[in-house]
């Protein structure tokens, strides 16, 4: 099979489109785990295109929209603290908790700082020493590593005032609490791309065995996702159970080993809490006890709040494929990107988010 080195244009792309197309009607239900992949999906107009039968169901692959409300509680908590200001990424600004969002802490003096980079906390532990500096860390294997060098940066620095709050999860327990559910008749996983750069194809090799399941890696152009559903179709027509790697030319087979081992040095598994999932051993990462000092956990021991879900928002189904957003009495009428409800629709890689904008197409 050609690669997408060949399909770099959108009138090389049209064999893709033309032999996906040419496979008979069939019933089969494949998940696209990434986000990313949920938003090149939608405004590519891919769904448009599948054959008779084929249908996409979106996984639990944006890390905002699986941060439970708890850790969103948690985080505001820490945010309106004395002397203490948190740094976090933008998408994390709006997500709501059950008592707000950090938008509105910061708001009622909570000091909030959006950062581009984990290591730009460092900068703003520089600059502000007279505060705590708390790096709300949240995301898959894509961004632990440059957490971990962070980390690893503020040791060599010997900074007081920062710290890491680590939300961090890996992708591979909730694939398998999803696939151990049978009533979402899952045949095939189209497997993220750039979580897949650090942990590597061979990582899918447990879910393809332990489940019978086509696993494809794929990129995010339109080609890509299109030869990664090829892939996906011509393994279910021959019965194959196995990994494939669509997106050899940034994905290897064993992934970045220099990046894993640093990650290993400073993080270790550790049970955590997911939005829709609950809590899932060994699905997220804590900080080794050799870098506790840097552990915002430990520093200011504040215990996680029980927390609800916002009254009547199904984003906790969505996240789990159980359903869409236009099941949810919310969708576009109470919950709207700008005034949200819950984090499928404030995450820029949110599948509300993805309907809201273009389920039309």
């Amino acid at each position: 099979m050609k690669y997408l080195s060949e399909y770099r244009t959108a009138d090389l792309a049209r064999p893709l489109i033309e032999e996906l197309q040419s496979f008979p009607p069939r019933k089969l239900r494949f998940m696209e785990v990434c986000g990313t992949h949920t938003m090149a999906i939608f405004q590519h107009g891919i769904r448009s295109l599948l054959p008779e039968g084929m249908e996409l169901i979106s996984g639990p692959g944006c890390p905002v929209c699986v941060t439970s409300a708890s850790h969103i509680d948690l985080f505001i908590e820490l945010a309106l603290q004395k002397q203490v200001r948190v740094a976090i990424f933008g998408d994390l600004l709006r997500v709501p908790g059950s008592k707000g969002s950090l938008s509105q802490a910061s708001a009622q003096g909570a000091n909030v700082e959006v950062v581009y980079s984990a290591l730009d906390s460092l900068s703003l532990a520089q600059q502000h020493p007279d505060e705590q500096i708390i790096f709300l860390s949240v995301g898959f294997e894509t961004t632990t590593p440059t957490v971990a060098a962070t980390i690893l940066e503020a040791k060599r620095q010997q900074l007081d005032n920062f710290s890491v709050l680590s939300t961090q999860k890996v992708v591979i327990p909730p694939l398998q609490q999803l696939l151990s559910d049978k009533s979402l008749a899952i045949q095939g996983l189209l497997c993220p791309g750039h979580v897949s750069t650090i942990i590597g194809a061979a990582a899918y090799q447990g879910i393809a065995k332990d489940f019978k399941l086509p696993c494809v890696v794929a990129g995010f152009e339109p080609a890509d996702v299109l030869l990664a559903l090829i892939m996906l179709r011509r393994q279910c027509e021959q019965g194959c159970f196995a990994v494939e790697n669509g997106y050899q030319r940034a994905v290897s087979w064993q992934g970045n080993e220099r990046a894993q081992a640093m990650v290993d040095q400073v993080f270790q598994p550790a049970d955590t809490l997911w939005r829709g999932l609950g809590l899932l051993a060994n699905s997220g990462l804590r900080i080794r006890d050799g870098y506790s000092h840097f552990d915002a956990d430990k520093r200011f021991g504040l215990p996680l709040p029980e927390s609800k879900e916002p009254a009547g928002c199904l984003c906790g189904k969505i996240l789990c494929g159980q359903q869409i957003p236009t099941d949810c009495p919310l969708f576009g009428r109470a919950c709207t990107p700008q005034n949200p409800v819950g984090p499928c629709m404030v995450s820029s890689e949110g599948t509300c988010a993805a309907y809201f904008r273009y389920a039309d197409l």
